[in-house]
C-alpha cells in the first residue's frame, strides 16, 4: 500500500470501544473524495477525513464505512480501480485487501451504500453521522437521508460526536510517537527559518525553506504556514513583504507526518542579530507567560484557568512598561487584556492541528459545566475544559499591537481605567510576538513533545548572530 497504518488490532479496538458508546442504529463515517482546484483532473493534494483515519486508517479517496450497532457488522464501501485508473495512478491493493488489513472483512461497491441506508431508514433505524465540512459529502448525506442540504447539519448525531471526542482526546502511545515525529520535523522547520532569514529577503523565500523541511520529514505541512513581519495579524498567510533590519519574523508553522498527525509551533526572532530594547521587553513578557503556563499544566486543572493566569501575567508585564494600569484580575475579568491578547492560549492537537475542530469547539474544548465565553478575546479560547492524562495541546501566548483595534478602543475610551493609551500609541508599529510549543498531559503534569526550539532571548540572538556574522 502507498500509506502506513497502525496495527489492525488498534483499529479493531477503537471500533469496538465506539460500539459500546451508542445504543443502536448504524454509524456512517464518510471518507473524503478528491477535490478539484480548477477542473476535475487537477485536484488539491488528497487529505483523508481524520475521523475516518482514526477508525479505519485507509488513506485513499472515495471510501465510506458503516458500523452496524445492532449486528456488529462493519462494512467498507469503495470502488475498485479500472485499467484506465491504473494507467494514470499505478496499481493499488483491492478495497477488500485494504479493508482486511485493518480488520474489516466485508466490502461493497460504493454505489450500494444508498440502498443500505434507505432500507435502514425504512426500518426506523437511527443513522448516526458526524457534521460534514465538505460540500460533496453534505450533498451525499442530503441525497441518502432525504434531507434538504441546508438542514443536514441539524441532523448530526451529538451522541456520536461526544463518543468520538471521548476516544480521540486521549492519545494512545502509538499516536504520541507519531506526534513526536511531527513535532521534531516542526522544530526543524522553525530552526530553518531562524537560520535562513536575511535582511532584504522576501517572506516567501523563508516560507519555502520552512516548507522544504516538512517535505524532507516525509510528510507535509499541517496547515498553511504563517511567516510574516506583520505579526499583529493573527493568521497572516501573505508572504510578499521584504524583511528589514529592526523588524521581527513571526513563524507559525507545523508538519504533518505521512499518517497525518500534526505538529504546531511558533517562534519569533529578529531580522537582524539582536532584538531592539522594546522587542526584548515584550518578548520576555511572552516568554515568561509561556513558561508559567507550562508550569501550571496538570490533570484536573481547567485550561481556562491556565489561560486566565496567562492573561493576568501579560497584563502585569505590560503594566511594568506603563502600557496598562490597575488590577490585573479585574482587568482580565472585564476583558481589557484582549487589547493585547485577542486569541486563546492553545488548542488540542492530533490528527488535526486544531484537533477535532470539525466536531465543534463546544464539545471538544468545553463541557456541560465549563462553557465557552462570548467575551471578545476569551471567546477565541478553543480549549477551556479540565485537562486529562493523554490530552495533547499547544501553549501559545502572545502579545499583539493591532493599530485598528487601538484606534477603535481609544476613540471609544474603552477600558481607559486599565489601558494607558498615550503610552500605547508608541507601540502601534510594533507588530506581534507569539511563542508556541506542544505538550502531552501526564499523570502528574506535562511533557514537552519533540525537541525544543531555541526560545530564550540569548539563544535566539546567538543563532541570528551566527547566521549574520
Amino acid at each position: 500500500m502507498h500509506f502506513r497504518t497502525f496495527s489492525s488490532a488498534t483499529y479493531i479496538n477503537r471500533r469496538k470501544v465506539l460500539k459500546t458508546k451508542l445504543p443502536s442504529g448504524i454509524i456512517l463515517l464518510l471518507g473524503n473524495h478528491e477535490a478539484p482546484m480548477n477542473y476535475k483532473d487537477n485536484t488539491y493534494q488528497f487529505r483523508q477525513d481524520s475521523n475516518f483515519l482514526y477508525y479505519f486508517g485507509l488513506d485513499i479517496s472515495g471510501l465510506a464505512a458503516i458500523i452496524d450497532l445492532d449486528s456488529g457488522e462493519e462494512i467498507i464501501y469503495g470502488t475498485e480501480l479500472t485499467i484506465d485508473d491504473i494507467v494514470w495512478t499505478g496499481p493499488l491493493p483491492s478495497v477488500q485487501d485494504m479493508a482486511a488489513s485493518i480488520g474489516v472483512t466485508v466490502t461493497k461497491d460504493f454505489s450500494e451504500i444508498t440502498e443500505f441506508i434507505s432500507k435502514s431508514r425504512q426500518k426506523g433505524r437511527s443513522v448516526h453521522f458526524l457534521a460534514p465540512y465538505r460540500h460533496d459529502n453534505i450533498a451525499r448525506l442530503s441525497y441518502w437521508l432525504d434531507i434538504p442540504i441546508h438542514e443536514v447539519h441539524n441532523h448530526t448525531s451529538v451522541s456520536l460526536i461526544k463518543s468520538v471526542i471521548s476516544q480521540r482526546s486521549i492519545k494512545e502511545a502509538c499516536e504520541i510517537e507519531e506526534i513526536n515525529n511531527a513535532v521534531n520535523t516542526t522544530a526543524n522547520m522553525h530552526t530553518a527559518a531562524m537560520k535562513f532569514a536575511r535582511p532584504g529577503m522576501k517572506e516567501y523565500e523563508i516560507a519555502a525553506a520552512v516548507h522544504q523541511e516538512a517535505l524532507k520529514g516525509g510528510g507535509n505541512i499541517s496547515f498553511s504556514t504563517i511567516l510574516t513581519v506583520k505579526g499583529e495579524t493573527l493568521h497572516n498567510h501573505f508572504h510578499g513583504n521584504t524583511i528589514k533590519e529592526g523588524q521581527m519574523v513571526l513563524c507559525d508553522a507545523g508538519a504533518e507526518t505521512d499518517m497525518h498527525y500534526a505538529g504546531d509551533m511558533t517562534c519569533t526572532f529578529p531580522v537582524g542579530k539582536k532584538f531592539t530594547s522594546r522587542q526584548r521587553e515584550i518578548y520576555q513578557i511572552v516568554l515568561d507567560t509561556h513558561e508559567k503556563a507550562v508550569f501550571n499544566l496538570k490533570p484536573g486543572i481547567s485550561y481556562k484557568s491556565v489561560y486566565l493566569h496567562a492573561c493576568e501575567n501579560i497584563f502585569n508585564g505590560l503594566k511594568s512598561l506603563n502600557i496598562t494600569k490597575g488590577d490585573a484580575a479585574e482587568a482580565v475579568a472585564l476583558g481589557a487584556h484582549a487589547m493585547f491578547f485577542q486569541c486563546g492560549l492553545g488548542h488540542m492537537m492530533g490528527l488535526d492541528v486544531h484537533d477535532m475542530e470539525d466536531l465543534g469547539e463546544q464539545y471538544v474544548g468545553y463541557t456541560d459545566h465549563i462553557k465557552k465565553s462570548t467575551q471578545f478575546g476569551m471567546k477565541s479560547l478553543r480549549l477551556g475544559r479540565e485537562l486529562e492524562p493523554g490530552f495533547v495541546l499547544t501553549v501559545e501566548p502572545g502579545i499583539y499591537f493591532i493599530p485598528t483595534l487601538i484606534d477603535m478602543w481609544r476613540a471609544e475610551r474603552k477600558f481607559s481605567d486599565f489601558i494607558n493609551y498615550e503610552r500605547l500609541e508608541l507601540y502601534k508599529d510594533f507588530s506581534g510576538i507569539r511563542i508556541e510549543e506542544d505538550f502531552v498531559i501526564t499523570t502528574s503534569g506535562s511533557q514537552l513533545l519533540g525537541r525544543s526550539v531555541p526560545k530564550s532571548i540569548a539563544e535566539v540572538e546567538a543563532i541570528r548572530a551566527d547566521v549574520l556574522s
